[in-house]
């Protein structure tokens, strides 16, 4: 067992290591370039099309509405990430790992944008006359016969990490949680959560969909609400914060307090994980829910999915970094929820740590909602429509044991899957870069053609 860990430990520095870092951060900048910085320059447009985007819409081209796609996407992104994994790239990386964080996100709204985009444009329809896609639908239609084995490369990647990353990691955080501020047995948590994650996903994307679409607004706003509140309280230390945060991604930090220091590469080697981990762009995840909503522009999808990337990351993670910095607490030595929670207890004290725990639980039983979606849509590319609702029964089942047993190996092992999607994603999405370019030009050229007709 002993050497099965070592392997994989040091699979897993390759798979995370420099190299992969700078190709998902290299392919979103390549595609930014590609599409002329076109995500930045239409936030607003995403926004509004997120916003109109609620209402189903014709049922035959797809199974949910634009929004409630995005909202599962969001259910799954936002995650044990937002508030568990920027403490710790601050607590490994420094204050500069925020910088590093907020350039992955700017850039890998191309990638979520391109992603999408094609996820939408190359799905197909199942055999139950569902629509499917994500990025072994996009390699197998779009790059043909020959490419398929990364398709399924990616399907395998994505079958196993599920149950890992999307699943008992998040349930063993919220049991955690549970138990240290409100004395919850683990098995009660683990318990309780299996019969409502079963309730949910046993009804299918539709029903996944409403879940997250009631559910995703109501913890992103909440969350947004309480971070404001100790950032407000901590005001006086902002400037200081931002100083720090600029200064530190391009110089070392020195050890101060219960911080041990970090050179300039940690901050943007962990700033940019934890970014990715985060918002997930890069390893493809969200075509596979954007492809269920009922669309007929691959291109208005690609821009309704980027926008989960700046909600994700430039919003949630920032509220979560600056809370953090702005109370002093990140030269603590904590780490992780830990640091957090000693963020929120400290400006709001006796309910701080509380609160956070409240959006920890929230965040973690949404994201096993939308990855059981992508678990289920790579087995199905496997296996067919039969593996369906087995992969549900498993799903489920495999809820509680998360939550009771010492999951160090499985989370390595289900964070090294969830790199390895990453490969095929960006191999892909390289080739695959002029039908995003192409597609782009064409709808925005018919959009100034329309404009210029009307007037």
């Amino acid at each position: 067992m002993e050497f099965l860990n070592n392997l994989v430990n040091q699979i897993n520095g390759l798979v995370w290591g420099p190299p992969m870092l700078v190709a998902i951060l290299g392919t979103g900048f390549f595609l930014m370039v590609l599409l002329r910085f076109m995500p930045l320059l239409r936030i607003g447009t995403g926004f509004v099309l997120m916003w109109r985007g609620r209402a189903i819409g014709d049922k035959s081209s797809g199974e949910i509405s634009p929004f409630q796609a995005l909202m599962t996407c969001l259910a799954a992104t936002a995650g044990t990430g937002n508030i568990a994994g920027v403490a710790t790239a601050i607590f490994l990386g420094g204050p500069g790992a925020m910088f590093w964080m907020w350039c992955t996100a700017l850039v890998g709204m191309a990638t979520k944008y391109s992603e999408v985009l094609l996820a939408v444009y190359y799905r197909e329809k199942d055999d139950n006359g569902e629509h499917v896609g994500g990025p072994m639908f996009a390699i197998k239609n779009g790059l043909g016969k020959k490419w398929i084995w990364l398709g399924t490369a990616f399907a395998i990647f994505g079958g196993f990490a599920g149950f890992g990353i999307g699943n008992m990691v998040q349930v063993n955080s919220m049991a955690l949680a549970l138990e240290a501020t409100f004395k919850v047995p683990l098995w009660v948590t683990g318990v309780s959560t299996m019969v409502v994650v079963g309730l949910v996903i046993l009804g299918g994307i539709q029903r996944i969909g409403k879940v997250a679409a009631a559910m995703v607004p109501f913890m992103c706003v909440g969350y947004i609400i309480a971070s404001l509140a100790v950032l407000i309280i901590n005001r006086d230390a902002l400037p200081g914060v931002f100083e720090l945060i600029f200064t530190h991604a391009f110089s070392p930090t020195a050890a101060t307090g219960g911080f041990a220091g970090a050179a300039v590469m940690a901050a943007m080697r962990y700033g940019i994980a934890r970014g990715i981990f985060s918002n997930e762009a890069g390893l493809g995840t969200a075509g596979i829910a954007q492809a269920a909503g009922t669309t007929n522009s691959p291109v208005q999808s690609g821009m309704i999915g980027m926008i989960g990337t700046f909600i994700d990351t430039i919003i949630i993670c920032s509220l979560t970094g600056l809370s953090i910095l702005s109370t002093g607490v990140w030269t603590s030595g904590q780490s992780g929820a830990a640091l957090s929670a000693s963020a929120f207890e400290s400006a709001l004290p006796g309910i701080g740590s509380a609160i956070l725990c409240v959006a920890l639980v929230i965040f973690a039983f949404t994201t096993i909602l939308g990855w059981s979606y992508y678990g289920e849509k790579c087995w199905e590319y496997l296996l067919g429509t039969r593996s369906i609702l087995p992969f549900r029964v498993i799903w489920v089942i495999a809820v509680p044991f998360g939550a009771i047993t010492q999951l160090d190996f499985a989370w390595l092992l289900a964070d090294t899957l969830n790199g390895l999607m990453a490969i095929p994603n960006l191999i892909s999405l390289l080739l695959l870069s002029p039908v995003v370019v192409k597609l782009t030009r064409e709808y925005f050229e018919r959009d100034r053609l329309d404009v210029a007709i009307k007037d």
